[in-house]
Formats: C-alpha cells, structure tokens, sequence
C-alpha cells in the first residue's frame, strides 16, 4: 500500500474523521481522549457490520489485532489499515516487527510507550481532538492531530560526516552509500554513545542515522527530525 487513505468512523454519538498516509501512525493521549473508542468502534463494525449501528467509510479494509494469536490473525490481513490498542504487548516485539516487514498493511498504533523496533516517523505521532465542526449537533467529531508537527521537507543533506546507531545491516548500507559519495561514515555502537561522538565532531555537519528519524546537527548543536 502506498498514498494516503481516509478513515471515518462513526454512530449516533461520535465520529472520527482522519487520514493515514505511512504505514505505521503512531496515537498518542491521555485516557479519556477517544483513542480505546476508536479502536472499539472498528472491531464492532468488523464483527457485526452496519448492525452495529456504525458507519465506516474506508476504501481499504479496517481490522483490529489483538491478543495472543495476533499472529494468525496478522497472516490473513492483507491491503488493510490494522488497528492496535494499548495493551498489547506484541508491537514492541521483534516479531511483530518482523512480520509486518513482509505484509502490504498500513498500522495504527495506540501506545504511550517508545516502540523502538519499529522505524516510525516522528511526524507520524498523533493525537486525537474534539472539534467543533458540528456546531451544536449533538454528535461528538473528533479528529487527529499531529504532536510533532509537520515534516520538515525534502531538502537534500550534504553532511561531511555519518553516524549511525547500529554496527550491524543499518551501518554496513550507510557505509557503502557514503564510500560511494565521498563521505567519511562511523557506528556509534548504540544511542549512549551519540552525544560524545557529536561533541567530538562540533567542526562538522553530521547527519545522525537513529532507528526511528533522521537528524541533522550543525554546529552549534541543532537538531532537525525530518
């Protein structure tokens, strides 16, 4: 799947009306904000249909994964926008991100915790708002909001030093990709090491290659997610 898709959720009560456009979004918020009802309302609908009283609008098919035979349920889903609530243990496993690097899904996480074994953007984080386009109706219309802020563009980086995190895969591509462009590229062996090897490189343009975002530091220290 590529490109963006909207989603609207909705019943006599409420509705969620929201785009997705990478394949992994990220929800975000404090208990109370909609982020369990969403969920809730997608997996009524794919159990019983519009007679549950709601409406889902998608033109892709919406599912929710859930416990302990997530994987089985992961095998059938294919060309669908997968929906994971808080709770679940599986998203922050190497499995699961293993297994959704063989799938054709766009995923929607609700999690309050770091996922670092999936490369989500930054720009990807969400929360969830009420809005007023309603005016006085008594319908409840919520919508996402982006937490981070929007991406930064498409500018090219013409860095004259590379730090990745890893040692392993990540380090080995970076390595022959700066070989190949004249540029000098390092392993920072892990994320503790990052702050003393940008303190030691403060007469050069880095690019820093996390697990999760990209960033580009120029002296002095300025960071930019992109």
């Amino acid at each position: 799947m590529v490109g963006a898709y909207r989603v609207i959720v909705q019943n006599k009560k409420i509705k969620f009306d929201f785009e997705m456009r990478r394949n992994i979004t990220i929800l975000r918020g404090d208990s109370a904000t909609g982020k369990t009802t969403l969920v809730e309302m997608i997996q009524e609908y794919a159990e019983l249909g519009p007679d549950s009283g709601i409406v889902l609008q998608c033109e892709k098919n919406c599912a929710v994964l859930s416990g302990r035979q997530w994987e089985k349920q992961l095998s059938a889903l294919s060309q669908s926008i997968v929906f994971i609530d808080e709770g679940n243990a599986f998203p922050a496993s190497k499995e699961f991100a293993a297994a959704i690097q063989k799938t054709d899904n766009y995923y929607v996480i609700v999690t309050r915790e770091s996922l670092e074994t999936l490369p989500y953007s930054v720009t990807e984080i969400y929360g969830i708002r009420t809005s007023k386009h309603f005016g006085d109706l008594k319908q409840t219309y919520n919508e996402f909001f982006q937490i981070y802020g929007k991406s930064m563009g498409t500018n090219t980086l013409k860095p004259t030093q590379v730090i990745t995190e890893d040692s392993n895969s990540g380090y080995q591509f970076f390595q022959k990709v700066c070989t190949d462009n004249g540029i000098n590229c390092k392993s920072a062996s892990g994320k503790s090491n990052i702050f003393k090897l940008l303190l030691d490189e403060t007469k050069q343009e880095v690019l820093v290659i996390l697990n999760r975002y990209l960033s580009f530091r120029k002296s002095p220290i300025s960071l930019i997610a992109v």
